[in-house]
């Protein structure tokens, strides 16, 4: 808890990818004061200023509480969401994503190069022995493996809002109320697990009562990765952010969870180097961006919805599929019939 004596408050804020440090204030100071400080800092105005971990009694602290008056441990990183006036004026204009997905695609070729390469094998070996995953609720027998990114594919991360509600991907409950009938379901960030567990409760998924995560995993559970056409597969390349040369192998989890594996597990992310090492077990989803222009019509998670549902009753085996083509699968109904006669076939007879 913050004394009222006079010595300096020294915070950060994180916002947009990067790090500012904010002058040294008083505990006498007003959060309103420390938003024009957040101001001069970052360019975002105090209205646009959302302080998500910034609270007092659990709810976000007001303009007219003083800094004593809240919990700042020091040296604090507030995360912020908001946006620069010039940004908010273009929210209404079609985004030029330009550089943003230049060679997402023709990353292909080199995806067999490196997804059995000893030298990442090793890496995700040593992830799997030293890399700690706080489980929030337990596997469930006979689930299949859901693993989903969070910006872009969740969440518009990048466009001005009041609430957490404008940003969230339409339909986004109701497509994890789907997939948990027959899919655990993990998120995976390349963020840091604070930040991932305050935009799931932003998002109203931490505490749904329709469906429950399994766990979450952040960017200290992702590998590097070097190919010959791309050098080190790095991030900035695609959203202009701080370097994050890392990407998303599935093997983290298969080693530790060996209930799961190629044949049911489906990773949704809106860039393909993210699953460069288990390429037949990735789904680029489009990416939900310009969350104001394009909240009435985005219909992706609906559509994947039903995806899912499908191959998790169709299909026992997920390494015969080409998720590429998702929009297109025709699931052969009679597979579940077949699987179902053998299943009772297997099962011990009910005495009569």
């Amino acid at each position: 808890m913050c004394d009222l004596n006079d010595n300096p408050i020294k915070l950060s804020v994180k916002w947009n990818g990067k790090e500012y440090e904010i002058p040294e204030l008083s505990p006498s100071d007003s959060v309103a004061m420390l938003k024009v400080a957040i101001e001069n800092a970052t360019g975002v105005r105090p209205e646009r200023q959302k302080l998500l971990n910034v609270k007092i009694q659990g709810k976000v602290a007001t303009d007219n509480y003083a800094l004593s008056e809240l919990n700042l441990k020091p040296n604090l990183k507030i995360m912020m969401m908001g946006s620069l006036e010039e940004a908010i004026e273009g929210a209404r204009t079609k985004p030029d994503i330009g550089d943003e997905v230049v060679n997402d695609l023709d990353i292909e070729e080199e995806e067999v190069d490196v997804e059995n390469q000893e030298i990442y094998l090793a890496k995700i070996n040593k992830r799997v022995r030293d890399y700690k995953i706080n489980i929030l609720n337990e596997p469930r027998s006979g689930k299949k493996l859901l693993v989903l990114d969070i910006d872009y594919t969740l969440f518009d991360h990048r466009s001005v809002a009041e609430t957490g509600y404008e940003l969230m991907r339409p339909f986004l409950h109701e497509f994890l109320t789907s997939a948990y009938e027959h899919y655990d379901i993990v998120i995976w960030s390349a963020t840091g697990m604070k930040w991932i567990e305050e935009k799931m409760r932003l998002l109203g998924v931490s505490t749904h009562q329709e469906y429950k995560i399994m766990f979450y995993l952040d960017y200290l559970a992702m590998i590097t990765v070097h190919t010959a056409k791309y050098g080190t597969i790095d991030t900035m390349t695609i959203h202009k952010s701080p370097p994050n040369p890392k990407v998303k192998p599935l093997g983290v989890i298969w080693g530790k969870y060996p209930q799961y594996g190629s044949k049911n597990t489906i990773m949704f992310d809106d860039i393909r180097r993210n699953f460069i090492m288990n390429p037949k077990s990735g789904l680029k989803i489009r990416p939900f961006r310009q969350a104001h222009l394009n909240r009435d019509k985005d219909r992706e998670l609906l559509h994947l919805a039903t995806y899912l549902k499908d191959i998790a009753l169709y299909c026992e085996d997920f390494d015969t599929l080409n998720h590429k083509k998702w929009e297109k699968y025709k699931p052969d109904k009679r597979s579940q019939h077949a699987g179902s006669k053998r299943k009772a076939e297997d099962s011990p007879s009910k005495p009569k």
